[in-house]
C-alpha cells in the first residue's frame, strides 16, 4: 500500500499539480470577477432605468395638468379673448396702439369697441 501512496504523494508535491490548481484557482477568480462585473452593469442600469421611469412619470403628470387646463372652459375664454379679440356681452375692448409720430415721442391711442357680431366684423374686413 505503500507503494501506491508513494506516487500519489509524489504528484501532490509535484510542479505539474502545482501549475494545475494555480490554474484552476485562476479560472474560478476570473469567472467570479466576470460575474460580479456584470452584476454590477446591470444594476447600474435598472438604476438608470428606474431614474428615466421617474422622470417620464413626471413628465406625464405635467402633460395631463396640461391638459386638464387645455380642456377647461377657463382656456377656452383666454384663447378667444387674446387671439379672437372676443369680449363677454355687456364689455367693452379697448385697444391702445403704440405708434411713433415722425421720431417724436410715443403716442398712446385708446380705442373703444363696441361687441360686434361676427358676420358684421368680416364684412367690414372685406368690404371697407
Amino acid at each position: 500500500m505503500s507503494s501506491r501512496k508513494k506516487p500519489l504523494k509524489q504528484f501532490l508535491n509535484s510542479r505539474w499539480f502545482f501549475l494545475i490548481a494555480v490554474l484552476l484557482t485562476l479560472s474560478v477568480i476570473i469567472a467570479f470577477s466576470r460575474a460580479f462585473y456584470r452584476d454590477y452593469e446591470i444594476r447600474q442600469e435598472i438604476q438608470s432605468l428606474q431614474d428615466e421611469v421617474a422622470r417620464l412619470e413626471s413628465k406625464k403628470v405635467d402633460s395631463l395638468d396640461i391638459l386638464s387646463y387645455v380642456k377647461s372652459d377657463e382656456y377656452a375664454v383666454e384663447k378667444a379673448r387674446t387671439e379672437l379679440n372676443m369680449v363677454d356681452p355687456g364689455e367693452k375692448m379697448m385697444i391702445i396702439d403704440n405708434k411713433k409720430n415722425n421720431g417724436q415721442e410715443n403716442i398712446v391711442v385708446v380705442k373703444s369697441k363696441n361687441s360686434k357680431s361676427n358676420l358684421k366684423k368680416w364684412w367690414e374686413f372685406f368690404f371697407n
